[in-house]
């Protein structure tokens, strides 16, 4: 169990600045996570596989197949500003 001194000194280590009212709330809850794990642990779980993804996955990918690409004058046509067959963009880095 946590007392609020530990809290303290734990928030002192994080460089966290925290009332007494909030040691004794945070050593509270703390304590109750505690508990809590240690009821977990209580549980047998070795003959449950481990698991990283709850529902299956797979990759769906398409063929790799060349396509024609796309017209220099299509893809600049909607552009607000272009120069040769560049979009044009105002500077942003000095």
């Amino acid at each position: 169990m946590l007392t609020k001194e530990e809290v303290g000194h734990i928030a002192y280590l994080a460089r966290l600045e925290i009332s007494e009212i909030e040691k004794e709330s945070f050593a509270g809850e703390l304590n109750s996570i505690f508990n809590y794990i240690e009821k977990l642990k209580e549980l047998d779980a070795g003959n449950i596989e481990a698991t990283f993804q709850v529902f299956p996955q797979d990759n769906r990918f398409r063929d790799d197949e060349a396509q024609e690409s796309l017209n220099i004058n299509e893809v600049l046509a909607n552009s607000p500003e272009k120069e040769d067959n560049y979009f044009k963009m105002p500077k942003i880095i000095e």
